[in-house]
């Protein structure tokens, strides 16, 4: 087995086309870790994010970096005989670049507390898109929002990454789910279980949606000031969860001037959530939705489809053929 492995890489923050196929050192297992050839990767906001400069783009420390969170894989090597995961096993989880290279790679070194047993349903592909965009879900609706019985819920870009796994996570714990997103995703929306969707292009949000208990915001105000138009439909001591990291920085005065509660978001790579997640997959309860798999070469368009905001759940990159 040779010391270097195929990745995409950058050589420096920029756009997309920055990113390019390298040989790298292949990463060390150190302790905990656990070593995984990755056969499908998950592209996130995030990635795309910090590609262009913004993101956790201030943690690199050297380059060439391999990029990526998600991934699905082949168990190559634990740290020690007894451990729970053995070589062989199919597994999925995430990585913590730039800390660490990420998963844009042909293997990835992770903690084994951030990865779990892939779910027996799903394919690599659909394992690789779950998850960051699963454990934000969940974090967001019910580690943060205690979302339950009865509550009015309202996920914007609920046909996105994140956001189509949060309108079935917040309908599974019995809300009442309105979410928005576009003309072209509303019968998709409706099919993960929300109540009402509006298009956000015929329909002003907050003229139409009621009042709500929660909403999760996958957006912020970078774009038609979504954010701040939220404010307008959460009941008095109601609450606001933002995910994108840095698209509404005023939210905590705004919220708290309208006596609204209001946090962001930022998700753990936490197996024990991990296996609860596979749990609800393989019952049927959970379904990702892959919009696009591309070669690992194509990074560059996974990453622009990404920041043209179109996509209808997940893009994914894949690094290696299904093993036989």
């Amino acid at each position: 087995m040779t010391d270097t492995m195929r990745a995409l890489v950058i050589d420096r923050t920029g756009e997309a086309d920055e990113l390019h196929l390298a040989d790298v050192p292949r990463p060390t297992r150190i302790s905990d870790e656990v070593v995984v050839r990755v056969i499908a990767a998950g592209a996130n906001p995030i990635d795309a994010k910090t590609r262009a400069g913004r993101g956790v783009s201030a943690a690199i420390g050297t380059y060439p970096t391999v990029l990526g969170n998600d991934f699905a894989g082949i168990v190559e090597t634990v740290p020690y005989a007894g451990h729970p995961l053995h070589p062989g096993d199919r597994v999925y989880g995430a990585a913590r670049p730039p800390r660490t290279p990420g998963s844009y790679a042909e293997f990835v070194t992770v903690s084994s507390m951030s990865v779990a047993p892939m779910p027996a349903s799903l394919g690599f592909a659909e394992a690789a898109a779950l998850p960051i965009a699963a454990l934000t879900a969940w974090g967001a609706v019910v580690d943060v929002a205690r979302v339950h019985d009865g509550q009015r819920v309202l996920v914007h870009a609920g046909a996105g990454g994140v956001g189509h796994l949060a309108v079935q996570l917040a309908a599974y714990f019995g809300a009442h789910v309105t979410a928005t997103c576009s003309a072209s995703n509303v019968e998709f929306v409706q099919g993960l279980g929300a109540e009402h969707v509006i298009d956000y292009r015929a329909e002003r949000f907050e003229e139409v949606a009621g009042e709500q208990d929660v909403v999760i915001d996958l957006i912020g105000n970078v774009k038609d000031d979504t954010g701040t138009r939220s404010l307008e439909v959460i009941r008095h001591g109601g609450l606001i969860v933002n995910v994108p990291t840095g698209s509404w920085p005023t939210m905590a005065d705004e919220a708290a001037a309208r006596g609204i509660r209001a946090t962001g978001y930022s998700c753990s790579p936490d197996a024990r959530t991990l296996a609860v997640l596979t749990r609800l997959v393989d019952d049927g309860a959970l379904r990702v939705h892959v919009d696009r798999e591309l070669p690992l070469e194509s990074g560059a368009e996974a990453h622009r489809l990404i920041e043209a905001g179109h996509v209808r759940g997940k893009v994914v990159l894949r690094v290696a053929p299904d093993p036989e």
